[in-house]
């Protein structure tokens, strides 16, 4: 009995430690996996863009308006990566007809662009991106539709499509069918201008025609049915939609084995199934993220091919949480996307003094922004007040919807504010078919799990513009590696920039508040480096997303609506034109790249001498001109004695490196010399010393440009534009016989909230009659985002 009760005892100890040996492995393999995402996660910053425009309707000779956020994509809070954001507008064939850079700080910038007349009409993609996105797909670029209409174009007739074609997708949750396992399906029904379809029925049939499931959309043309797969078996479905004939499309394929996990929503818990077939036991891992931070890792048994994980809903952060399930090898088998309904952030109110005006009156609006705590915190608002008619619609665009939703997701998110609006069992199940219509998301699990480092092509602007260019050697073609080149921009201010290419001959000039429309001049030094060719490259993405244009089609009823626009446009253009050409000063720096000159020489305080040998040699006492077989050259003086070899010689902050060239510039062109007569290190050039030139024009004085060098026109970051509001505080203003027809009543991009979070900002109504509406939304710097509309006319 006692020998009995001893192998019992060692028998239980040996299970013990079995069974703790096991739970060991098991937290092992969860922290594991968890240490891996966030070493990733660390090395991988990813940023979102928010553009909040004046409105979504324009017509050629106006102006469009935009205010920027940048902010991190985990936590949503201003981010000050990226100094440069990138604007396209593409045709629906990704063709950018419009372009340009928005200076960035603190995550904050605003532009605008002019619409020009050669435009046709059509619905157009708004798009904004920074350099260090275009290391990511671009379905993660800010998008939106915008709609320009050229009443001095005809519209195309459009075209009858001969055979309606209609995309079908079905999405297994978890991403598999496995048989024997009963799966739920959702699926999407999308027309060619990629909307969904909502009315129609399906039905899943089998090789054998019998029906296993029926289905119909919900919203947005998506839905989703429950149904067993049978092994061996093939599905197709048939949608009917009463406009064409039937559609057919299979189902994914049936796998004899594999993992499916299924969602319930038990209000303040979720309950996660995983069932599997061919593996009765063995561990299963779920990982839980909220925009890549780590909020739940679990691990348990699976207990006769299923499992079952617990998890509660306040673990989980606001939005879109990313749900994956791993198998005992530590690979992902399933995942899929839940959203978690987000409290409100920021309140803001926008109250105006009244509800009803008379053309040409102030408009007093109080603006009021606090957190869901009540307190007020710093924060950053745009706002945009405009006329609504047929042609222009109220924009359901905001940044609260794209934060938390648009951003996070894939393709072309149909009425994202449905979503909030209105909070019932529809939209909790219509937001659910949404995320069960996504697929695995920014990043491969590969990648991640075995500590891959991902390959950056584009850095982050963290000072201000890159530009990119690449340097080969004209005989063969082949990269130039090791060679310095030169980047200047001709003018009166310092502009010169320096780059040593890599082993794949790209050059990187790190380029400082360079604004305005201009010419650059690339080179090499013509005195050393002849045989090679440098390409600028152009900034903008070529990269883009899958999803379609929204088609152009207007109706009759928007003729009268297109009319007032015109004359309004036309009006505008006439009477204030030289208003709304007015720019901010940018504010640059002036002084050149080597900062204070030790001497700087203003020619028309000396005698003028007629050649450039004679100045040097009179009155410029830091150099020395010298002739050694049959070229001049130039030593700079200091207190040590004469430096070696030239000097960095610039005419309006363009090298020239033959000095007999510098010899022959007319001093009569030249207002002032600068002098630097140290030894200068500047990137990867060192200069004996320094002397540049600036004439009165900043036309490099006749002089000609190296052949070797490539000039190029170059639009560096835009200037910004000031928005005109007239104003009518008088008698005499308000019965100016000046027409006011704007429909855009007020922009400001800026609007600063004092402490007690509150402020008034006006402006006055123009002579326009009719319904406006106005949109304030933005950010705080602890990420809190909200808008707010409000309405008033004018009678």
């Amino acid at each position: 009995m006692r020998k009995l009760r001893g192998t019992v005892k060692i028998t239980a100890l040996l299970t013990l430690i079995l069974l703790q040996l096991h739970t060991n492995c098991m937290a092992q393999a969860i922290n594991q996996i968890s240490k891996s995402f966030a070493q990733y996660q660390q090395g991988v910053v990813q940023e979102k863009i928010f553009v909040h425009t004046d409105k979504s309707a324009y017509l050629p000779g106006e102006i469009l308006w935009f205010k920027i956020y940048d902010v991190d994509a985990s936590h949503h809070k201003p981010l000050d990566l990226s100094k440069v954001v990138y604007v396209d507008v593409l045709d629906n064939n990704n063709n950018a007809v419009l372009q340009a850079k928005i200076a960035m700080k603190n995550g904050i910038g605003s532009g605008s662009l002019y619409i020009p007349v050669s435009l046709s009409n059509g619905n157009y993609k708004f798009r904004a991106y920074t350099n260090w996105m275009k290391n990511f797909s671009p379905d993660y670029y800010f998008e939106k539709n915008i709609l320009i209409v050229n009443p001095l174009k005809s519209p195309d007739a459009p075209l009858k499509e001969t055979v309606v074609s209609y995309d079908v997708q079905f999405f297994p949750e978890g991403g598999n069918l496995v048989a024997g396992i009963m799966s739920k399906v959702a699926f999407k029904v999308t027309a060619s201008d990629g909307k969904g379809l909502s009315v129609y029925t399906g039905a899943v049939i089998d090789q054998h025609n019998d029906t296993v499931a029926h289905f119909r959309p919900l919203k947005f043309g998506m839905g989703n049915f429950i149904f067993t797969p049978v092994a061996n078996n093939t599905y197709k479905a048939i949608i009917k939609t009463g406009f064409s004939n039937p559609v057919t499309k299979d189902l994914p394929i049936v796998n004899s084995s594999g993992y499916v996990m299924q969602l319930k929503d038990n209000g303040m818990q979720l309950q996660i199934l995983v069932s599997t077939t061919g593996i009765a036991e063995g561990e299963v891992y779920l990982f839980a993220h909220t925009r890549q931070v780590i909020k739940v890792a679990e691990s348990t048994n699976l207990n006769s091919g299923t499992a079952s994980f617990v998890i509660d809903k306040t673990k989980l952060g606001d939005g879109i949480s990313q749900i994956t399930i791993f198998n005992s090898a530590k690979k992902p088998v399933c995942e899929r996307l839940y959203f978690k309904r987000p409290k409100q952030q920021l309140v803001i109110g926008a109250v105006a003094d009244q509800s009803q005006y008379a053309p040409r009156k102030k408009v007093s609006l109080n603006i009021s922004a606090q957190n869901i705590s009540g307190n007020s915190s710093p924060v950053n608002l745009s706002l945009s007040v405009y006329r609504i008619d047929s042609l222009q619609h109220p924009d359901a665009d905001n940044i609260t919807n794209y934060l938390w939703l648009r951003s996070d997701l894939r393709g072309n998110i149909e009425s994202p504010d449905y979503y909030f609006k209105n909070i019932n069992p529809e939209t909790e199940e219509a937001i659910d078919n949404l995320m069960l219509s996504q697929g695995w998301r920014r990043f491969q699990w590969n990648n991640v799990l075995n500590n891959t480092a991902p390959v950056f092509n584009f850095l982050p602007e963290y000072n201000d513009h890159l530009i990119s260019a690449r340097i080969v050697n004209t005989a063969t073609g082949a990269p130039a590696r090791d060679i310095v080149a030169y980047l200047s921009v001709p003018g009166k201010r310092v502009q010169l920039y320096a780059s040593k290419s890599d082993s794949l001959g790209r050059l990187i000039f790190n380029t400082k508040q360079l604004f305005g429309p201009g010419e650059i001049i690339a080179q090499t030094n013509s005195e050393r480096d002849t045989a090679f060719r440098i390409d600028v490259l152009s900034p903008f993405s070529e990269q883009y997303t899958k999803s379609p244009v929204t088609k152009f089609n207007l109706t009759p009823g928007t003729q009268k609506a297109i009319e007032e626009h015109s004359i309004a446009m036309q009006a505008q253009n006439v009477y204030t034109g030289n208003q709304l050409k007015q720019f901010y000063d940018p504010g640059v720096d002036s002084s050149g790249f080597y900062g204070k000159p030790y001497k700087t020489y203003l020619l028309d305080n000396y005698t003028r001498f007629t050649t450039m040998e004679e100045v040097l040699r009179e009155y410029i006492r830091e150099v020395n001109v010298v002739r050694s077989q049959k070229r001049y050259h130039i030593k700079i003086l200091n207190d040590n004695g004469f430096l070696d070899g030239d000097p960095l010689v610039m005419l309006d902050d363009v090298p020239v490196f033959n000095i007999d060239k510098v010899i022959a510039i007319d001093p009569l062109k030249v207002r002032k010399l600068e002098v630097m007569r140290e030894r200068y290190f500047y990137g990867p050039s060192v200069h004996e010393g320094i002397l540049s030139y600036t004439t009165y024009k900043g036309d490099l004085g006749g002089v000609e440009v190296d052949p070797h060098a490539v000039v190029l026109d170059y639009e560096g970051l835009q200037l910004q534009r000031e928005f005109y509001s007239p104003v009518y505080d008088t008698d005499l203003a308000s019965k100016s016989r000046l027409p006011d027809f704007r429909n855009l009543l007020y922009w400001q991009p800026n609007i600063s909230i004092s402490p007690n979070g509150k402020t008034q900002v006006s402006f006055y109504t123009s002579d326009q009659t009719g319904e406006y509406i106005g949109l304030v939304q933005g950010i705080t710097t602890n990420g809190e985002a909200g808008s707010q509309y409000f309405n008033l006319s004018v009678k």
